[in-house]
């Protein structure tokens, strides 16, 4: 299986028309970009937020030109540390013109199975799947590219079932 780097999923940002889903699943990521301020968080030192500058200007540019980018989160509760951080953080999305909703794990509907395997995934203009893939310590491997009609329809069957029943995050009272 081929995957491309963050960086070269974040250039399909370039590329979408209409909208950019996002469905996350995992409880704890691993990113070296994340490692230090993460680090700080957890000793409740302040941050600059200055390492989100790139993909809040990125997500600033495409929301202003009225693209839509949404994400759902599926979380176990009580919320796991990362997910706390996160949690805390989700503001600056907001500010940028995000759409974030969060799904606790226990108020999945009956019967919801996860496509190609349980990985996270970008959903881009209902064509094209940019599915995450993680190594043991949750750092990202890379993103496989999927344009199949059957995955990319169960995708999207998905993201309009969980995004019907998430909570917006000025709602989500973990």
């Amino acid at each position: 299986m081929d995957l491309i780097t963050s960086a070269e999923r974040d250039k399909l940002f370039n590329r979408f028309e209409r909208d950019a889903f996002h469905l996350e699943l995992r409880d704890d990521y691993g990113s070296p970009i994340e490692d230090t301020p993460y680090a700080r968080w957890k000793r409740g030192e302040p941050d600059d937020y200055a390492w989100l500058d790139d993909w809040k200007a990125l997500m600033k540019r495409v929301t202003g030109e009225g693209k839509t980018v949404r994400r759902v989160r599926v979380v176990t509760e009580p919320h796991s540390q990362y997910v706390t951080w996160e949690h805390s953080l989700t503001r600056l999305n907001l500010q940028v013109g995000e759409d974030i909703r969060w799904l606790p794990r226990h108020q999945l509907p009956e019967g919801v199975t996860f496509p190609v395997n349980g990985n996270d995934w970008w959903l881009y203009d209902d064509r094209l799947l940019a599915v995450g893939h993680f190594d043991t310590e949750g750092r990202v491997l890379g993103s496989e590219i999927i344009e199949d009609p059957d995955i990319v329809t169960e995708c999207i069957r998905l993201r309009d079932l969980l995004w019907a029943v998430a909570i917006p995050h000025v709602e989500y009272k973990p």
